[in-house]
């Protein structure tokens, strides 16, 4: 089994990704990816003009390696992937791309459903939104909450 993160500042592609990540699989009867992109609208309707995403270098990627890790070790997958950035982020371009292996399609999509949900409430970042006005610093929602909540680690 293969578990890999990456956590990096400039753009990656997330069709070449999933290419890369399929290539040669013949064991594996599924292969789930999910692409997050900056959004250009916050929750309030104001105009986003980048997301910003700040680390600590070191604890980051340990924060999302432990996730990736974690969603190896709870669900039959073979292999896990895991490209995460960092930076200054503008409307539409990818933040995180996600990809599982399995045998079986439930337990790729589940462990690709889980890895978000932990990713999204749990790795180590501090966002913020600028756009008009000042900066405004962003937090998980309740419904990020409680999504993370159902797997009750």
């Amino acid at each position: 089994m293969a578990v890999i993160s990456r956590l990096q500042a400039g753009p990656f592609d997330a069709a070449a990704e999933l290419r890369a990540f399929m290539a040669g699989r013949t064991q594996d009867g599924a292969v789930v990816s999910f692409t997050g992109l900056a959004r250009g609208k916050a929750h309030s309707g104001d105009e986003v003009q980048a997301l910003v995403l700040d680390h600590y270098p070191g604890m980051t990627e340990r924060s999302i390696e432990e996730i990736a890790e974690a969603g190896a070790a709870r669900f039959e997958v073979s292999d896990v992937l895991v490209v995460h950035r960092h930076g200054r982020i503008a409307p539409g371009e990818p933040i995180v791309f996600v990809a599982t292996a399995s045998r079986h399609r439930g337990e790729a999509f589940a462990c690709a459903d889980y890895l978000m949900d932990r990713l999204k409430t749990e790795a180590a970042f501090w966002k913020r939104e600028e756009g008009q006005g000042a900066p405004r610093w962003i937090e998980p929602t309740e419904a990020d909450r409680q999504r993370r909540a159902r797997w009750s680690d």
